[in-house]
């Protein structure tokens, strides 16, 4: 889909951003790009769409070479999200998604099917945010918007360059686990920028690891974390950290202990207020024997604040769930099937007894984890 051959990126004084990298992505793969400020992550990123023109080598989409398009064609080919979205403050949220369609010269009817589509895509409905302007909605809205406009013109690649850097730890999450139901709906092909490594395991089908315009390592997470081929990338991976045998390791030595919990009678200002607090993005639901009823997520109650008196009304089923004599590759395997990034663990009586999420699960596999109390009950 995507190939770098002997790729470099000089400025003027001969100073190089990138140095002579290779590499190719697959179609349907999502990779991300991560090292320390200046290693050329982003630099590498945006010579994909020409925003920075390469110096030397070779870049490929398909097999055909980038500077064989035209710029702006092959721009309006490729989606791309910036930290800061970008949207243009006097075009209603309608009008900045449609764009791109707009300039690829689609019918009128064509575009708004495509912009509603799309908005429910990302979870805003389209009545309500169609007509909005950018500054009447929250960070987090907008880089849905961002998110949408990026894919109007369904392009088969996707820029993103921290995307989710400059969001509050919950809205964070949402995104992130948005994003990854889209990739799986989706299939598209996204080059994803972050310096964050919890987000570079969490979200990358492989990792990139760049230093000083070099390319050090590209492999997947799990190799990463148990190969690391550079002593450079066994730093920036954490040299204590140490990949167990998930067959044999059992649920409970990966789980948090201490979950956040309310009951099914609580007002949903309560729990949102619960949400924030503890910076996360879901409340499982249990009864005063902590028998695991259900689960609510931040994005359903803030949505439906106004038509609910309690969380019971837009709870749903805490699926799936693992009992506690599972193993940790039994979480790696379910963790897709999850629709919150979430696995309860429960025992015998379906009493809750822990939680993995996505995010933790690498971690506490590839680390010498020893805090499992990480939040409190209500």
């Amino acid at each position: 889909m995507l190939k770098f051959e002997n790729v470099t990126k000089t400025y003027d004084g001969g100073f190089q951003a990138v140095k002579s990298v290779n590499f190719e992505i697959a179609e349907g793969e999502l990779l991300v790009l991560i090292g320390p400020s200046g290693s050329g992550k982003s630099t590498t990123m945006k010579m994909i769409n020409r925003i920075i023109p390469h110096t030397s080598g070779k870049i490929s989409i398909n097999g055909k070479d980038i500077k064989s398009y035209n710029a702006a064609d092959l721009r309006r080919n490729i989606g791309y999200v910036i930290q800061q979205v970008g949207l243009f403050p006097h075009y209603t949220i309608e009008k900045n998604i449609s764009i791109v369609p707009k300039l690829k010269n689609w019918n009128e009817n064509k575009t708004r099917t495509r912009v509603l589509d799309l908005l429910e895509m990302v979870g805003l409905d389209p009545k309500i945010y169609a007509s909005r302007y950018p500054k009447e909605l929250s960070g987090g809205q907008q880089q849905r918007v961002g998110i949408a406009r990026a894919l109007a013109a369904d392009p088969d690649i996707i820029l993103m360059d921290e995307p989710f850097s400059a969001l509050d730890p919950i809205t964070r999450e949402q995104l992130q686990e948005e994003l990854l139901k889209l990739h799986k709906q989706l299939k598209k092909t996204i080059v994803f920028v972050t310096h964050d490594m919890d987000e570079a395991l969490k979200m990358g089908d492989r990792i990139a690891i760049m230093k000083d315009g070099n390319l050090l390592q590209l492999d997947t997470p799990e190799k990463l974390l148990h190969e690391p081929a550079h002593g450079f990338v066994e730093e920036f991976m954490g040299k204590h950290r140490i990949i167990q045998n998930p067959e044999l390791m059992p649920v409970t030595e990966i789980m948090a202990e201490k979950v956040v919990t309310t009951r099914s009678n609580t007002s949903p200002e309560r729990a949102i207020s619960l949400i924030r607090q503890r910076k996360i993005t879901d409340l499982l639901v249990v009864d005063d024997q902590k028998k695991l009823l259900g689960i609510v997520s931040a994005y359903d109650l803030i949505k439906q604040i106004d038509g609910i008196k309690t969380i019971d009304e837009v709870m749903k089923p805490a699926v799936p769930f693992l009992l506690d004599t599972a193993t940790a590759k039994d979480a790696i395997i379910m963790m897709d099937s999850s629709p919150f990034g979430m696995i309860p663990i429960v025992d015998e009586h379906h009493i809750l007894v822990g939680l993995v999420n996505r995010g933790s699960l690498l971690s506490a596999m590839s680390s010498q984890w020893t805090d499992k109390g990480a939040v409190l009950d209500e």
